[in-house]
């Protein structure tokens, strides 16, 4: 039997925490019910600190995803039809809720996906800043009249809700990246299915359906299948039901996830993965752009899709860079994100750990100089730089995903921006100049979604487009640009006048 007896901090049980339902998570979220496993398998949740069980979710079916879908087809049309100030209330009630519970959510963020306390509060003001803008939607443009060219008529093109939204999260920031669909598409008058990652269950999505259930949602609006992917990935992305199929994830399992949502005449939202460019040209501010790095390439592990993957570098400051970047990595104090003063936690699994690892082992026999870290203890990589990287080995031509900052040298800016452009990926990246116009002809340059000009790329505002190019996804989200995905444009004419016809 799975142990769920791991304490918060300040000594109370899991299934005791205030925003826990009394099952302790042993369930299923359908139609507004806590549906018990049964004879369902199991999925652990553990505290990849500790490697101890924290508890155990059902693994959710094919019959289970279509239950969901059914369910939040019949519960959308009425919901569709709420008023505005009423969905958008709601939505509002819940992100009060996650400021409510903020104490219990950073205990979850440490014990489920090890992010310390720097990361939980980041990403909890990230997701009420989601919910925010969301529920604003819901009161923004129903629609607009448009001229016509035919003598008489009156065209309106009137904003409706998609229908019903699947949505794919990821484990890394699973609180925010769930929110961020969920939120603004409850508030346009959607209803949602929501497949967390099997590894943060809790806080991709159960979570989330506790906070809704207690901010007074309709049942059915929302539905929560935990699950393994491979199990039931393909059937929830190509299912018949949804008309937005929004996914988080590897560019991988994203371009299966898009061509089985159109096959199924599905709109497809995706934000997939990155290997970002910290440029940092010959006239940069040194401190200022090591700052930055270290800031971009270490924050939760280096495990998120906008982190710094590439530090490039013009070769006059390469090697102040490296050293001053080195000495960064070494001070930053690993281990237990629930201990004080922790700013690099462990990564979630063994398969994530053996993967960076293995880029590592790899890129050093290749030729690369480890300047700071190297080492791993259990799912803890230390923070680690390397020296002498070249655009070809593994830590640079890959997503590593990662506390990882590879540094590879340039001669000129044209240099420079052949070096960032050569990969798939295309989300975000980052440039260093004391001269903002030198800094933004190479930010225009750059063939990404995102470009953070004297900053890093590690930069997600709820009311600005986030998304990206190439193998980095299709769409955009947040605010106006989630809106017209989660949205349908109906086009009504009406005919004023009578019209005369050729024939």
């Amino acid at each position: 039997m799975t142990d769920t007896s791991t304490r918060s901090a300040d000594g109370r049980d899991v299934d005791e925490l205030d925003i826990a339902p009394e099952n302790g998570w042993n369930a299923l979220f359908l139609d507004g019910e806590w549906v018990p496993a049964g004879d369902r398998d199991l999925i652990d949740v553990e505290n990849p600190a500790t490697r101890t069980a924290l508890t155990a979710v059902p693994s959710a079916t094919e019959d289970d995803v279509d239950e969901a879908y059914a369910i939040a087809e019949e519960a959308q049309s009425a919901w569709g039809q709420r008023p505005p100030q009423e969905r958008a209330a709601i939505v509002s009630d819940a992100c009060a809720l996650l400021g409510e519970y903020a104490d219990d959510l950073e205990w979850l963020f440490a014990v489920e996906c090890g992010g310390v306390e720097l990361k939980a509060d980041f990403e909890t003001q990230l997701a009420q800043g989601t919910m925010e803008v969301g529920a604003g939607l819901a009161m923004r443009d129903g629609g607009r009249r448009k001229d016509s060219v035919t003598p008489g008529k009156e065209n309106l093109l009137v904003r409706e809700p998609a229908g019903v939204v699947g949505v794919i999260t990821p484990w890394n920031f699973p609180l925010y990246l769930t929110s961020r669909v969920v939120a603004p598409a409850i508030a346009l008058g959607n209803s949602v299915v929501l497949k967390p990652d099997e590894h943060t269950p809790l806080m991709g999505g159960l979570v989330l359906a506790r906070v809704f259930e207690e901010a007074g949602l309709p049942d059915g609006v929302l539905n929560v299948v935990p699950g393994y992917g491979h199990e039931i990935g393909d059937h929830f992305s190509g299912h018949p039901v949804p008309s937005v199929m929004s996914f988080t994830g590897s560019s991988e399992v994203g371009r299966g996830v898009g061509q089985r949502a159109v096959g199924a005449y599905t709109e497809p939202a995706l934000e997939l993965g990155g290997n970002n460019a910290h440029v940092v040209l010959p006239d940069a501010d040194l401190e200022r752009a090591i700052d930055a790095g270290a800031f971009g390439s270490f924050t939760h592990q280096g495990q998120e899709c906008i982190s710094i993957n590439r530090h490039v570098v013009h070769e006059s400051l390469y090697d102040e860079y490296v050293a001053g970047l080195a000495d960064r990595a070494e001070q930053l104090p690993i281990g237990d994100p629930r201990e004080e003063g922790t700013l690099v936690g462990p990564v979630i699994n063994e398969s994530q750990r053996d993967k960076i690892v293995g880029f590592l082992e790899e890129s050093v026999a290749n030729g690369a100089t480890v300047e700071a870290g190297g080492g791993h203890d259990g799912l803890f990589i230390e923070p680690t730089v390397l020296s002498g990287v070249t655009s070809d080995m593994p830590v640079a031509c890959n997503e590593h995903f990662g506390p990882v900052a590879p540094v590879i040298s340039f001669e000129t800016d044209e240099e420079a921006i052949e070096i960032v452009n050569d990969t798939e990926y295309g989300l975000s990246g980052s440039v260093h100049s004391t001269d903002v116009a030198r800094a933004r002809d190479v930010a225009d340059a750059m063939e990404t979604g995102m470009v953070h000009i004297n900053d890093q790329p590690l930069n997600d505002e709820p009311h600005v487009a986030f998304g990206g190019v190439g193998a980095s996804g299709l769409g955009r989200y947040n605010d106006e640009w989630i809106m017209d995905t989660l949205t349908t444009l109906k086009w009504i004419s009406i005919q004023r006048e009578p019209r005369e016809y050729p024939y």
